[in-house]
C-alpha cells in the first residue's frame, strides 16, 4: 500500500514498511531497551556474549574484525557521502544532491552523540584498559562520575552511522551513475545498504568495543533515522529563489 503523507504541501516518499507505525516500533523499541538496561535488565546477556567473543578471539580473528570495522567510521563515511553529493551536484549543476548528506550529518550529530553522553555506559573493554574497571562496574547506565571518555558506548555509533550513511550514499549513487549513462541494479542497492550495518554490528561486538545490546540500541536508532531521511522528497524540497540555476531533480528520472 502506497504511503502517501503530506507534510505543508510537500508529499513524503514511501518507504517500506509502509507507514508511521514502523517508526513508532524502532522508537518504542530503543526506548524499552534503554528502560530495561536502566533497571539493570539484559547484563546477564550482554557479559555472556563479551565473555564469548573474548574466548573466541586469536589475533587473525581479532585483526580481520578491525579492517572490516572500518566501515562503520563516522568521519570517512560522511566524507564519501558529502564527496559524491559534490560530485553529483557538480553533474547536474544542482544544490539538491548536497542536501542529504547535510541532513544526515545534522540528524547524526544531535542524536548519536547526545544520547552517548546522556547514558554514560562504559565498553565492554573498559575492565582490561582505562579506566580498569572492575567487570560488574561496566555493564550499568548513567555513569556520570566516570569521564565522558570512558563512557559513550550505548548507543553503538558504528552501527548507527553505518546505516544512515551508506543509506545516504546508496540515495546518491544510483543517479550519479544514470549521470554516466548507468543504472545501478536495486540489488546492489540492497547490498550497499544492508552489508555494511551488519558487518559493523558484528564485528563491533566481537571485538568488545561495544556490548550487544550497544549494538542493537545502534540498529533501532540507525533504521529510524534511515526512514526519516528516505522519506524526504529531496527533488520537492522548497529552496531559495536565488539559487534557481543550481535547482534540478536528481532523485526522478534524469
Amino acid at each position: 500500500m502506497r504511503e502517501t503523507t503530506t507534510v505543508r504541501g510537500v508529499r513524503l516518499h514511501p518507504v517500506r514498511p509502509a507507514g508511521w507505525w514502523y517508526d513508532v516500533l524502532l522508537l518504542a523499541g530503543l526506548v524499552g531497551l534503554t528502560v530495561a538496561l536502566a533497571t539493570g535488565h539484559l547484563f546477564g546477556i550482554d557479559r555472556a556474549v563479551a565473555d564469548w567473543a573474548a574466548d573466541h578471539r586469536p589475533a587473525a580473528a581479532y585483526w580481520t574484525a578491525v579492517v572490516f570495522n572500518y566501515l562503520g567510521q563516522g568521519t570517512p563515511l560522511t566524507l564519501i557521502a558529502a564527496g559524491v553529493g559534490v560530485l553529483l551536484a557538480v553533474r547536474l549543476r544542482s544544490v539538491r544532491p548536497v542536501l542529504p548528506p547535510v541532513l544526515a550529518f545534522v540528524l547524526t550529530l544531535f542524536t548519536i552523540g547526545p544520547l552517548k553522553v546522556w547514558t554514560a555506559r562504559p565498553a565492554p573493554s573498559a575492565s582490561v584498559k582505562d579506566p580498569f574497571l572492575p567487570p560488574e562496574q561496566t555493564l550499568p547506565l548513567f555513569q556520570d562520575d566516570l569521564p565522558v571518555r570512558f563512557a559513550q558506548s550505548y548507543p553503538s555509533g558504528h552501527v548507527a552511522n553505518a546505516i544512515v550513511w551508506y543509506g545516504v550514499i546508496a540515495l546518491l549513487l544510483a543517479p550519479l551513475l544514470r549521470t554516466a549513462g548507468r543504472r545501478m541494479p536495486p540489488r546492489l542497492v540492497t547490498v550497499v545498504r544492508v552489508v555494511p550495518p551488519l558487518v559493523v554490528l558484528t564485528t563491533t561486538t566481537y571485538l568488545g568495543w561495544h556490548w550487544l545490546t550497544d549494538s542493537v540500541a545502534g540498529l533501532l536508532l540507525g533504521l529510524l533515522l534511515d526512514r526519516l531521511l528516505h522519506r524526504i522528497p529531496w527533488d520537492d524540497v522548497p529552496l531559495p529563489g536565488r539559487l534557481r540555476d543550481w535547482d534540478r531533480p536528481f532523485t526522478s528520472t534524469l
